[in-house]
């Protein structure tokens, strides 16, 4: 058996307006400022001799594909995604950007927003609208029951709330 695996499926390119905001602020930052401070220390680690040995030097080296890597990244994300407006809905449903309060079977209530693959935080309830419990919920109303396949096995999801606020 190899390490191959397959790529992944392609991330949706939807984003909330925040968290383009969000993107373009890391970008500036890491472009404007953190690759600056990384270049100046890699000439100053440079500088010190032979570089084979220099482990600064190695280190600063491999710190800048890193800010590279991301900021590649972070280019061509930011050109591939579209910013989609969150509008409030009076209809009760689930669209991109709600936030929604459910209840599971054991009763725990949980609330979640429904966002895009690059703004996802799990502590904040931020979920990807690629996630199973995103798709499960997308165009689904109050009152109603979802089945999702979790890891952990199936479990019904009760919407108990879905609002368009921004908190």
């Amino acid at each position: 058996m190899g390490r191959w695996r397959p790529p992944s499926a392609k991330s949706s390119p939807h984003i909330t307006a925040d968290g383009h905001a969000r993107l373009k602020a890391e970008f500036e930052q890491l472009w404007r400022v953190r690759r600056p401070e990384v270049v100046r220390a890699l000439a100053a680690a440079a500088a010190e001799g032979d570089r084979s040995e220099n482990a600064e030097y190695q280190y600063r080296k491999k710190e800048l594909r890193e800010i590279d890597a991301r900021l590649k990244y972070l280019t061509m994300r930011l050109q591939e995604v579209t910013v989609v407006e969150v509008r409030t809905r009076s209809d009760g449903k689930v669209y991109f950007g709600a936030w929604v309060e459910i209840v599971d079977d054991d009763g725990n209530e949980r609330r979640y927003r429904i966002v895009g693959a690059d703004e996802t935080d799990a502590r904040a309830g931020l979920i990807s609208v690629d996630s199973p419990v995103a798709r499960a919920l997308l165009g689904r109303g109050e009152g109603e029951v979802v089945e999702v396949v979790l890891p952990g096995g199936r479990q019904q999801l009760e919407i108990v709330a879905v609002r368009y606020d921004t908190a």
